[in-house]
């Protein structure tokens, strides 16, 4: 499968947003209100779409992708870039996760080279840890929202070169 970055539209976020996960990452189901489209339209969002046009996934940047309550227990003190990112749900468990993050890694390096990266992810998502750690992300600061804990996790420049 060739991946493709597309600006984010408001097709694109529509579609994004009536995604629905299985039990128990139905965690990451989104709601779709005129306030998370103008999020996905006016945030660093970018889909990622196959040689047929057709979405795959979408990734963040900055801000976005962090997990607001994370600021009080320190997760995000240090100056790294955060990336978030979803796969289409009938694409996950597939093995299409690893060449869609190395896609978005690829992007994100060429952007922001040397500066390490950092992703936060539900703790109870093994299949993302998994593949994060089989990359080169390292376990850093677990917190907690009252409901779920989270987990960031961090690339340092050139860990997988």
């Amino acid at each position: 499968m060739q991946l493709f970055m597309q600006k984010m539209n408001e097709r694109l976020a529509i579609e994004i947003l009536n995604w629905k996960y299985e039990a128990p990452y139905n965690f990451y189901n989104n709601e779709l209100t005129s306030d998370s489209i103008k999020e996905l339209l006016e945030e660093t969002f970018y889909a990622v779409v196959d040689q047929n046009n057709q979405l795959v996934g979408f990734f963040c940047i900055g801000k976005p992708a962090r997990v607001p309550i994370g600021s009080q227990y320190g997760a995000y003190a240090d100056d790294f870039i955060d990336i978030g990112l979803g796969l289409k749900p009938e694409l996950t468990g597939q093995g299409h996760g690893f060449p869609f993050f190395s896609f978005v890694l690829t992007f994100v390096r060429n952007t922001y080279h040397d500066i390490p990266i950092r992703l936060t992810v539900a703790k109870f998502n093994k299949r993302a840890i998994h593949l994060y750690e089989k990359i080169g992300f390292t376990k850093q600061i677990e917190f907690s929202n009252g409901e779920t804990i989270f987990l960031t996790m961090l690339m340092e420049k050139g860990d997988d070169q």
